[in-house]
């Protein structure tokens, strides 16, 4: 036999196996339609599903089809990037990006119909010259600041932006702001800012605009404050499952589920320390259970001292210092079998720490803790809307 007749003679290579993630973010599109459908207005208001941020976690372009899917009236976006990645994907709703500036290239946006938000003169510009240059509309939402002193016109240039926006070419389809305490669910914190939306809106149209898109209302108060709705209310926390009112539970559910799986699990006497520097020590015989994750996928080192995990239907504490990618969880002396599914977040509901439960312990918000998870998990998409379950 020759040598060639050798190497075909050989039994074939099987495939490799596919691997399984060490962890991964479940992101539930069915619970996101539910959410669009709680936060969405009665009545003619519109809803614009926020997916910037790769869908706060979740998936933006995923998300962005599923918000479509279910009647969402417009996207929206922080980068241009984001948005021209939501147009070569073939998502064609309207497209709102609030972070352009006078330095970003806008031309490919404004020739993929990107609605462009200016707060100021120079991005106005830039936006014509945009539009000047690939012959196409450009159309623009003019951004008000009524009393978040963040992004927006301030009210002392508002009357130039706009005078300058209707001598531009460029049309104005809309005009709106952000509020800074809707989260209040007292009727009274986003008075103010009404009130100077409403005046905003009044000079617009005396120095020659004509804007069809008036929005003012986030997620709270979307769920909250009906006086803010107007045309359009934009919601990006509480699609995702984060109640965002005050002491307020609208039934949103979380979107995200992150599971890993115990790779050790070990029998320790008391006294042992764990993990680095020994910040935490077993004050008795106990069994402590090694999970791949940490610091290095977006899980919070602030867990190490009141973060917990669902492990067989139990709740059982982190311990000792999260490290990039491992934490210890003790389980007492609950028997806890090699490979079994650990719980990072999932839902309340069910017993489950969530995001806003990781928020509390670490001393931050819900929103940070969903956008930072990520590092070497996974994420799986199941309940697509129009598509199989994956």
């Amino acid at each position: 036999m020759t040598s060639a007749e050798q190497f075909h003679a050989r039994p074939p290579v099987s495939a490799a196996p596919v691997p399984i993630p060490l962890a991964t973010r479940i992101i539930d599109h069915a619970a996101i339609a539910r959410n669009i459908d709680r936060l969405r207005p009665d009545g003619d208001t519109g809803i614009m599903v926020v997916v910037k941020a790769d869908g706060f976690g979740h998936g933006m372009l995923e998300v962005a089809r599923t918000a479509v899917a279910v009647g969402a009236d417009w996207l929206g976006v922080a980068t241009v990037d984001e948005a021209l990645t939501l147009r070569a994907a073939g998502i064609d709703a309207p497209v709102l990006c609030w972070l352009a500036d006078p330095w970003t290239n806008l031309t490919d946006a404004v020739a993929a119909t990107i609605t462009i938000s200016c707060a100021n003169i120079e991005t106005l510009q830039a936006v014509a010259a945009a539009a000047a240059a690939t012959g196409t509309a450009a159309q623009v939402h003019l951004e008000l600041d009524t009393g978040m002193a963040r992004g927006g016109a301030e009210s002392s240039r508002w009357a130039e932006l706009c005078a300058a926006a209707a001598a531009s070419g460029v049309e104005v389809t809309g005009i709106w702001s952000h509020l800074a305490l809707a989260a209040d669910p007292d009727p009274l914190s986003t008075t103010a800012q009404k009130i100077a939306f409403d005046e905003g809106v009044e000079t617009a149209r005396e120095l020659g605009l004509s804007p069809r898109v008036l929005h003012l209302a986030n997620s709270a108060a979307a769920l909250d404050h009906d006086q803010t709705w107007f045309d359009l209310v934009r919601c990006g926390a509480g699609v995702y499952g984060i109640e965002t009112v005050r002491n307020r539970n609208h039934a949103l559910e979380p979107a995200m589920r992150v599971v890993s799986r115990a790779t050790q699990v070990r029998r320790v006497p008391a006294g042992s320390g764990v993990s680095y520097n020994h910040a935490y020590v077993t004050d008795r015989e106990t069994t402590l259970v090694l999970v791949p994750v940490g610091y290095g996928d977006g899980v919070p080192r602030g867990l190490s001292r009141g973060g917990q995990v669902v492990i067989d239907g139990r709740r059982h504490p982190i311990v000792g210092a999260i490290s990039m990618d491992q934490l210890v969880v003790d389980v007492g002396d609950a028997p806890v079998a090699l490979g079994a599914e650990v719980v990072l977040l999932g839902s309340p509901r069910h017993g489950e720490p969530d995001a806003q439960e990781w928020a509390d312990v670490t001393g931050t918000i819900a929103h940070e803790i969903l956008t930072g998870l990520g590092g070497r998990m996974a994420r799986e998409h199941i309940n697509q809307v129009g598509t199989a379950s994956s």
